[in-house]
């Protein structure tokens, strides 16, 4: 009787002492942001509406319709006139790019963010066990990540990763490498740098479906400290709670909707196809389908089994919408997700996001200013939109933030943080949030070149008279 005693002691201590441990080994494999540093090009980079002029009169194979097709695209973009270009664009070298272009455009934001970053909070760049670089349309050797592992004198040891053509969505895409990382070894600190390279990008033709990617895309990027050392838990801002990738590639409309190609001409570009709205659309919902059960509760699950039950019964035979842009969910994702911050890919984007999950105007603000300051700075910008949210000082210690993005492929990635504490820094937004949202966010550009609208006779029409 003695015996069982002692043996049940032992077997009570034995499992107390597993649950102990897994509950501890999970601990460590949490992801913290310590914090993270958006990118500010100089003001000479700045692409105003006398700039944006000038760029498009240098391309001397477009012809008025081309111009009628810029002016309407540019000015119902979303775009302001404080986004940042290239300087090979802004000095007139966008036809001509050299391998020297690309490497000063991302050398200056390393150079400036992660030195920033590593100030602010204290870490010294031996510390850094991983190193992970997305830059999607611009590859060196040595690698980008190299470089940077030279600049700051790293460790010999450090992990590092350099991938490329991911597209907008491949910031998540490095933090689900780091939290991998993260599940195999404790106590490890990670350098997510997020970018794009547009000084050997600018397209220089006049295929529509690729000059388009000029008035969208703009030069930025952002580079994130985390961590998942117990050690530093206290001063994490945000902590990782789930993160879905969903990948259509297989699928060929998908796979061919956007994607880095040479024109008839010759000239490289960035195609955007017509059929994109369709497959963001798929990847979107397979995304929610799998997102939804991590982040809602359960009482919202029920109801969305109830009311999809009832309509099943009813056997509702109204006809199907044939449209291929965002539909409406049946869930209610606002009674999981306090913060939406959205890929600004465009206007259209936000719209049909909006539309799909039923937000309103104050949840698609952060994403709209984030497009008008900054544009779409590809990968980075969801880190410029989580910027405006602090800056505004919006979020609240316990609040959850979802983050979604899309990326050629086409994939659409998403995932969902907890705040760790009240954050409050203005960053890259400092000399401006105090500024937005602007009464309107009407694009000057039909102002100065609307005119062209009137133009009936294309004989008539002079570069020249464009850049006046």
């Amino acid at each position: 009787m003695e015996f069982l005693t002692i043996l049940y002691v032992v077997t009570m201590l034995y499992l107390c002492f597993m649950i102990w441990k897994l509950f501890d080994q999970r601990r460590d494999q949490e992801c913290y942001i310590l914090d993270y540093e958006c990118y500010k090009p100089s003001d000479d980079r700045k692409l105003g509406t006398d700039c944006c002029g000038k760029i498009i009169g240098r391309n001397e194979k477009l012809g008025l319709n081309e111009y009628k097709f810029l002016l309407k695209a540019i000015v119902s973009s979303g775009i302001g006139e404080e986004t940042y270009a290239p300087r090979n664009v802004i000095e007139g070298r966008e036809a001509n790019p050299t391998l020297k272009d690309g490497i000063t455009e991302m050398e200056e934001f390393f150079q400036d963010s992660i030195t920033k970053l590593l100030a602010k909070t204290g870490i010294s760049s031996s510390q850094i066990d991983v190193l992970v670089v997305n830059v999607s349309m611009f590859s060196t050797l040595p690698s980008l990540t190299s470089r940077i592992i030279n600049h700051y004198k790293m460790r010999q040891d450090i992990k590092s990763f350099n991938l490329t053509g991911m597209g907008c969505s491949a910031s998540l895409i490095s933090l689900d490498i780091i939290r991998s990382i993260f599940k195999s070894q404790k106590n490890k600190c990670a350098l997510l740098v997020t970018s794009e390279s547009l000084s050997p990008n600018w397209y220089s033709g006049n295929d529509r479906s690729m000059i388009l990617a000029n008035c969208l895309f703009r030069a930025g990027g952002c580079v994130i400290l985390l961590t998942n050392k117990r050690s530093l838990k206290h001063r994490a801002i945000l902590r990782l709670k789930c993160l879905v990738r969903t990948h259509h590639g297989a699928r060929e409309d998908a796979f061919s909707c956007c994607n880095q190609k040479e024109d008839e001409q010759g000239r490289l570009g960035f195609y955007l196809g017509k059929n994109l709205p369709k497959a963001a659309t798929r990847a979107f919902v397979d995304n929610l389908r799998v997102l939804s059960p991590k982040v809602l509760p359960t009482r919202e699950l029920l109801r969305f089994m109830i009311v999809s039950l009832i309509k099943k019964l009813k056997k509702n035979s109204s006809p199907k919408s044939a449209s291929v842009g965002f539909t409406k969910s049946p869930l209610n994702f606002k009674t999981g997700v306090d913060h939406f911050c959205l890929h600004p890919g465009g206007k259209a984007v936000i719209d049909g996001i909006g539309l799909s999950l039923d937000l309103c105007e104050y949840d698609l603000e952060p994403a709209r200013m984030t497009l008008h300051r900054f544009g779409n700075t590809s990968a980075s910008s969801l880190w410029y939109v989580l910027g405006y949210m602090e800056a505004k000082k919006r979020l609240k210690k316990g609040d959850r933030v979802l983050m979604i993005s899309f990326g050629a492929g086409f994939k659409c990635n998403s995932c969902l943080w907890e705040v760790m504490g009240d954050l409050g820094d203005r960053n890259a937004w400092d000399d401006c949030i105090d500024n937005y949202p602007p009464e309107s966010l009407a694009n000057p550009f039909m102002e100065k070149f609307g005119w062209i609208n009137n133009v009936e006779d294309a004989s008539t029409f002079k570069i020249s008279d464009f850049l006046k």
